[in-house]
């Protein structure tokens, strides 16, 4: 296969089978970034769970220091005043039946969804086409609330949900490339602490076995053990 100038040049700069501090990752990747618009920080960590045991599943979620760079769509799916609160608070929609109606229909042009208590018994009727989506609100991510106003402003400000995936990996978006250093590697570290925080009492042996650093179309960076120990103090 035919290698880009592109490629050819990051291979210069960048030694993929080097580990790397998150502060260094960052600066490399920033500084290989050669494509005509803002790249994703995408991280992924494996972890020495297993996700089929209920005990050890890491799910939740982390506000990042500086958001995420990306306008994210919120619905909020709650009834009268409290639809009122979300729109205020800068929810693109906010509703009950007509967007019960819409999802049905197979309506999903967003990236978040908030629901209120009284409301995810009808909701969650429709988890089989919410669900594969990762649209399902959840309580453990703080998406079913009657406080819609904080849950509105917290996604907005940067609060992120992740989950391990049934091969045990963690991986998420933590910013744009168009960031400083310190920005993205504030973010990183307080996704790595939060990862670290959520370690399942059943998990036993290495719990975080690697973490690698990359960008939408560039390299994965492996991060050294040491500095993701040292970025969970």
């Amino acid at each position: 296969m035919k290698v880009s100038k592109r490629i050819k040049a990051i291979n210069k700069n960048v030694d993929v089978n080097k580990e790397y501090s998150v502060d260094e990752a960052v600066k490399l990747l920033k500084e290989n970034s050669k494509v005509k618009f803002a790249e994703s920080l995408d991280c992924a960590i494996r972890l020495g769970v297993d996700p089929r045991h209920a005990d050890q599943m890491v799910r939740g979620t982390v506000s990042l220091p500086h958001g995420t760079g990306k306008k994210v769509s919120v619905l909020v799916v709650a009834k009268g005043a409290l639809a009122e609160q979300a729109l205020n608070a800068g929810a693109e929609y906010a509703g009950f039946e007509e967007y019960l109606e819409k999802i049905k229909n197979g309506w999903a042009e967003v990236d978040v969804i908030i629901a209120t208590p009284d409301v995810m018994g009808e909701l969650g009727k429709l988890g089989r086409v919410l669900g594969p989506k990762g649209l399902m609100p959840n309580p453990k991510s703080g998406t079913v609330t009657q406080d819609v106003s904080k849950a509105v402003k917290e996604i907005k400000a940067g609060k992120i949900e992740f989950r391990v995936e049934k091969a045990g990996i963690v991986h998420t978006s933590l910013g744009k490339l168009n960031f400083t250093v310190e920005q993205l590697s504030e973010n990183v570290k307080a996704f790595l602490q939060t990862i670290i925080k959520m370690k399942p009492a059943s998990a036993k042996g290495q719990y975080v076995k690697s973490v690698y650093l990359s960008t939408t179309m560039g390299p994965g960076l492996k991060i050294t053990k040491d500095e993701a120990a040292l970025s969970t103090k």
